[in-house]
């Protein structure tokens, strides 16, 4: 390698190793990693800063809801709208921000965001056993689908009032898998060529 290679790729590869949307691998489908920002029951947006990988205080939530369950981040995974493929995962606890957790995804629910589409995969914790055995969002209990929904129809409106926000569907295990999959193609089309 050159110099002037050396030069050019050294920036980026250290970015690389420092974050853990690039550090951490994904592992396999059935049991891949996820990366904590927020806790479950939150009312603080926490979110990675891109550059230096520490949790930053992104906003406090003016509206009186609480995000309902960990959220976070699918490691190695890209969106169009710039960041990872975003995750629910559902569990008993709340965990500490930057906590890894194994999770199979049973379901997706697409949404808009202010025109751009921002799905949200929604995953167990494999290592809960009051939520372990789900293996499609239509075994969970209705009520659990309408919190969802209802939190992110509502935790923006105090916020920004012109904001629009809707939930298209919820989709099972199957579509979440495939969405997950073109988001880690569109991780190595972006970052890894």
């Amino acid at each position: 390698m050159s110099q002037s290679e050396s030069i050019t790729k050294w920036p980026f590869q250290e970015h690389l190793e420092r974050t853990a949307w690039h550090l951490i691998d994904i592992g396999p489908l059935e049991g891949f990693w996820s990366f904590v920002e927020i806790p479950k029951g939150s009312k603080y947006k926490y979110e990675m800063h891109k550059e230096s990988g520490f949790i930053m205080v992104d906003r406090v939530l003016h509206s009186a809801v609480h995000y309902p369950a960990n959220y976070g981040f699918i490691p190695r995974t890209y969106c169009d709208d710039n960041d990872p493929l975003d995750v629910l995962i559902l569990g008993q606890e709340s965990v500490f921000p930057r906590t890894i957790m194994k999770c199979r995804a049973i379901g997706v629910m697409t949404m808009v965001d202010n025109q751009e589409r921002d799905d949200k995969i929604i995953a167990v914790h494999l290592n809960d056993p009051e939520y372990n055995h789900y293996s499609d969002v239509e075994e969970l209990p209705p009520h659990r689908l309408k919190e969802l929904e209802r939190f992110f129809l509502d935790y923006k409106k105090l916020e920004k009032e012109n904001r629009k926000v809707t939930v298209e569907k919820f989709s099972g295990r199957q579509d979440a898998e495939r969405i997950i999959f073109e988001s880690i193609e569109l991780y190595k089309e972006t970052f890894l060529k």
